[in-house]
């Protein structure tokens, strides 16, 4: 079964461990845990808590309230009318080892969709595909790919380095990093096997996997180029460092005790996923020393409670819809990130259902949950063929839920096939 991180063809490394739940009091960026802004019991920019007032001041928001929130923020309670390079810059970046399901993932948020734009944007390296958070393939803009990554470097360089430990004792990492920037320097792309094999004669007992994989997704960082990625592609990965396919370096860390990309991640991810505790941002991001960067900016932020007791963190002017407005059915693609990037998932799916979410399934969401998976039965000849998008329901529908769900679901089998099929099939539920 797939999962995060381990479906990329031998090339995006080992699967990312699932956050610990951790103590609530840990979510708070200030020592004692107590809220940044206490005070009245309400909600700011109009929101409406459901429940108690938080033991700080703060209001509590229940399930519903933080899951309209996301759903908000994350571009599926309404589809926006932003273009591609808008909507990947807002998100942070797009969830994007398995190469086509950005595509779906952005035709659930935006009007009018063209996944001709998206494709032209990588060829002409506005996005980039390249290992960020969590140490997994992304798609991101280029300015954010130049500003971001070299804080993460230290993720990416423990996570790959703690998947081969013992494969790469004994492996100095800049001598290995040089070899590499050594090999890549004539401007040629490689795949990760190429350039392991171009090494190789330096480490002769290590395995080639383990210098590869060190190599693309930790020591050097690089862009997978074009046609990996287009729409309706299907290509090898091929790498070529970013300062190559972008022409200019990644910028370089910021001084020590200073954190400005830390910073500006918080604020960007409290834009997209908030509100959202410290332990929400890590999942997201992989990295470490985000709470520090959330307390830098704290008197810029609202807090709120959940019902568990985590402070919870926000833009004072982000939306917090009524929690009974309506959500319309979304189809997700695989890994999305607007399930993966939280710690506790409950806002949008169960917890019975969590290992959906890194096991690679497509999933529907109805009333802004998570309620079904699907996927496309193809009639035979291959991955191009005609097919049927196919609904498994995770509990009983209601007959408006399946007319909704078959609905949205003939608009999706109509995008994927250009127009040429709209079969779709809605299964029974469990009893």
């Amino acid at each position: 079964m797939r999962t995060e991180g381990d479906r990329f063809p031998r090339e995006s490394g080992g699967t990312p461990r699932e956050s610990r739940r951790k103590d609530p009091r840990r979510d708070s960026p200030t020592r004692s845990g107590r809220s940044a802004r206490s005070g009245p019991c309400r909600a700011p920019s109009g929101a409406r808590p459901r429940g108690r007032c938080g033991v700080t001041g703060g209001p509590v928001l229940d399930t519903r309230a933080l899951n309209r929130a996301t759903l908000a923020r994350q571009l599926l309670l309404t589809r926006a009318d932003l273009s591609p390079r808008d909507a990947v810059a807002h998100l942070g970046g797009v969830q994007a080892q398995e190469p086509q399901e950005p595509f779906i993932g952005l035709w659930s948020r935006l009007r009018a969709f063209d996944p001709g734009a998206l494709s032209d944007l990588l060829v002409g390296r506005r996005l980039v595909r390249t290992h960020l958070m969590r140490r997994t393939v992304h798609l991101v803009t280029a300015e954010d790919v130049l500003a971001r990554r070299a804080r993460h470097d230290a993720m990416l360089r423990q996570r790959t380095g703690g998947t081969y430990r013992r494969e790469l004792a004994g492996v100095d990492p800049g001598e290995l990093a040089a070899a590499g920037r050594e090999v890549m320097a004539d401007g040629e792309p490689r795949s990760m096997a190429e350039l392991a094999r171009a090494v190789a004669h330096r480490w002769p007992d290590v395995p080639h996997r383990a210098l590869g994989e060190m190599l693309v997704s930790a020591l050097i960082p690089m862009a997978q180029l074009p046609p990996r990625g287009l729409w309706r592609t299907r290509a090898g990965v091929r790498n070529l460092p970013v300062a190559a396919w972008l022409g200019r370096d990644i910028d370089p860390p910021a001084p020590e005790g200073t954190d400005p990309v830390g910073e500006a991640m918080a604020r960007g991810y409290l834009a997209a996923f908030g509100p959202a505790a410290t332990a929400d941002l890590r999942a997201w991001s992989g990295l470490a020393g985000l709470p520090a960067a959330v307390a830098a900016i704290r008197d810029e932020l609202v807090s709120f409670r959940d019902a568990r007791g985590r402070v919870l963190w926000d833009l004072p002017d982000a939306p917090r819809p009524d929690p009974d407005t309506p959500a319309p059915v979304r189809f997700l693609p695989a890994f999305d990130n607007a399930i993966l990037g939280y710690d506790d998932r409950t806002r949008i799916i169960d917890d019975a259902d969590r290992r959906l979410s890194v096991d690679g399934a497509r999933v529907v969401l109805v009333d802004g949950r998570v309620t079904a998976t699907w996927t496309v039965e193809r009639d035979g000849g291959g991955r191009d063929a005609p097919g049927t998008v196919t609904v498994t329901p995770l509990r009983r529908l209601s007959r408006a839920e399946r007319e909704e769900v078959a609905e949205e679901g003939r608009t999706l089998a109509a995008f994927l096939s250009d127009g040429a099929d709209d079969r779709v099939r809605v299964a029974d539920g469990p009893p």
